[in-house]
């Protein structure tokens, strides 16, 4: 059977406007955008993070720090047995362990820090540290410290990556540092 010179050439023009209108797709499908970069290159997620172990080190302090990609958070516990464990992670409420009771921070979204070290004294001392002008933090509440484990409410601007590790040191403590960056 032959096929006309009509139908041969109806077909060839079918066929060079389907590959003329499936070039842009395929070109954008083969590419990833620019955007599908992560900020910084951070990669850490927003999932919950943590580290079962206890310390007899006892919570010291909290100090806070921003960086060019994120927010830095840093407990620092004092000398003792044992690898500091933790617990970081968004919630909808901050809650106090020992009462159940919820405890308001300022943001959009709210981080439950527990640390695995009692606290001896209330950190931050005056309750409450605010972020006036930071990129990611907002507000940072002391909830309690029941039973070697304290926890603090951290809030930030919205749900964004973040990371939690411990260090070692300075004079045989240890730090735990929670890292929220500026943008996903």
């Amino acid at each position: 059977m032959k096929i006309s010179s009509t139908i041969a050439r109806r077909r060839l023009v079918a066929a060079a406007a389907a590959a003329a209108l499936l070039a842009p797709v395929t070109a954008t499908l083969g590419s990833a955008p620019a955007s599908a970069t992560p900020f910084c290159g951070i990669a850490w997620g927003s999932l919950p993070k943590a580290a079962t172990p206890m310390t007899t080190g006892s919570v010291l302090g909290v100090r806070s720090g921003p960086h060019a990609c994120f927010d830095r958070l840093v407990v620092d516990i004092g000398p003792g047995t044992g690898t500091v464990g933790y617990s970081v992670g968004y919630v909808d409420t901050v809650t106090n362990p020992a009462s159940g009771l919820p405890v308001p921070v300022s943001g959009g979204a709210r981080l439950q820090v527990s640390v695995h070290a009692p606290a001896t004294t209330r950190v931050p001392a005056s309750g409450t540290a605010g972020y006036p002008g930071w990129q990611t933090f907002r507000q940072l509440r002391w909830v309690s410290s029941v039973e070697g484990y304290t926890d603090l409410g951290l809030g930030v601007r919205a749900r964004l990556p973040m990371r939690a590790f411990t260090l070692v040191g300075p004079g045989g403590g240890q730090r735990l540092v929670v890292d929220v960056a500026h943008h996903w």
